[in-house]
């Protein structure tokens, strides 16, 4: 799982310095120390993995890993939607987009948190000395390289603008797709930011939902698709235990026993998979499963692609959200439910948020910026 997530955060920091964003963010020391301790523990997390099994040591400080890897890939997200929102001459940032207040204050921040992450991996590499692990250990085994985690429990208290969204998902799950003999796939489509995967875990905890299914499941798949992976992650959520098989028959079959007769709702959430062969394998094992009428497979992607080979009904496209939703949503973030409201900054944080252009992350970000920031710096970041 760590070696996967790791990789993942890898090929986001090489997107990171192919687009020069560490250039322009004064990053480019971090940048160059970060990818050099990446790559050192990569090397040696198939064995991290192995060992931790007996080692509780190990397995504190794969989790630190992991924990880490979780905080730079949330400050690259940060950084892309940020610089997708800068202003441009001819496909490159406007110099006196650099200059403004709202900008220089978000690479401040940015370049504090590089800072504080790349000191954080730092002490993970030189930890790592402490185990003797072997480099490009492989082993015949499901590993989860195609893991980029996510869970089903609710992380954010409060979420504006999806309530329509969710009332018809879940209008989905329980009518239309109830009835259907056949395995549903539906997918939920939009781009990065459009909070797909808040939404998919709003349906997942619906207590309706809970009720009408006898099993639900989360799976996160990422940008690569194993079908070994998949129901090997089905296999644990309903059993609760690794099920320790090496073939892909002997998953399917067990993969029937725990799904046989039973109406359940998968989530594969960040979903990449354009191979329409994969998918086929996939929906072909489950199908074999016979399970109740009525179960469903719910799909989170920001690919089109995706959705036209997967679907069986139409795909629900995710909206931005609107004026109204998005200052609830920034005003949450920005002033705190203690702060009171300044009617001056009323209409400045209004036109921060038409900045943000719908986009649930980017409101979320932006408004926790300025929460603990002066007046006099909030006044400042009005207009792009």
């Amino acid at each position: 799982m760590a070696e996967a997530l790791l990789g993942s955060v890898i090929e986001n920091l090489g997107s990171f310095v192919q687009d020069q964003l560490g250039t322009y963010l004064g990053v480019e020391q971090q940048i160059q120390k970060l990818s050099n301790n990446l790559t050192a523990i990569r090397a040696v997390l198939r064995d991290a993995e192995r060992k931790q099994i007996t080692s509780e040591v190990l397995k504190n400080w794969l989790q630190k890993l992991t924990d880490a890897a979780y905080v730079l890939d949330d400050i690259l997200d940060e950084c892309s939607i940020h610089f997708t929102k800068m202003p441009s001459d001819d496909g490159h940032t406007s110099c006196l987009s650099r200059l403004h207040p709202k900008d220089i204050l978000f690479r401040f921040n940015i370049a504090k948190r590089m800072k504080d992450i790349t000191q954080r991996f730092h002490d993970i590499h030189e930890e790592k000395s402490r185990f003797n692990l072997e480099h490009g250990v492989t082993e015949v085994q499901a590993v989860d390289d195609d893991w980029r985690q996510t869970s089903s429990d609710i992380t954010e208290p409060v979420v504006y603008g999806r309530d329509h969204d969710r009332e018809q998902i879940v209008k989905f799950l329980l009518e239309d797709a109830s009835n259907s003999e056949e395995l549903s796939i539906f997918p939920i489509v939009g781009m990065g930011g459009l909070g797909k995967t808040t939404l998919a875990k709003q349906v997942f905890n619906d207590h309706r939902v809970c009720k009408h299914f006898h099993k639900t499941i989360w799976v996160c798949v990422s940008d690569d698709f194993n079908n070994m992976t998949i129901l090997q992650s089905i296999i644990e959520c309903i059993t609760g235990q690794n099920p320790n098989l090496n073939s892909l028959e002997a998953m399917r079959k067990k993969v029937e026993e725990v799904l046989h007769g039973m109406r359940y709702l998968l989530v594969l959430d960040d979903v990449w998979n354009e191979d329409p062969e994969k998918w086929e394998q996939l929906k072909g094992k489950l199908q074999c499963a016979r399970a109740a009428k009525g179960s469903t497979i719910l799909v989170t992607t920001r690919l089109e692609e995706v959705a036209s080979i997967i679907q069986t009904h139409p795909a629900y496209h995710l909206k931005k959200l609107s004026g109204d939703e998005s200052w609830s949503l920034f005003k949450y973030h920005a002033f705190g439910p203690n702060r009171k409201e300044m009617e001056e900054l009323v209409a400045i944080g209004k036109e921060i948020v038409r900045n943000c252009i719908g986009l649930p992350l980017a409101i979320k970000t932006l408004g926790s910026l300025l929460r603990d920031q002066s007046e006099d710096i909030f006044v400042d970041c009005p207009k792009t």
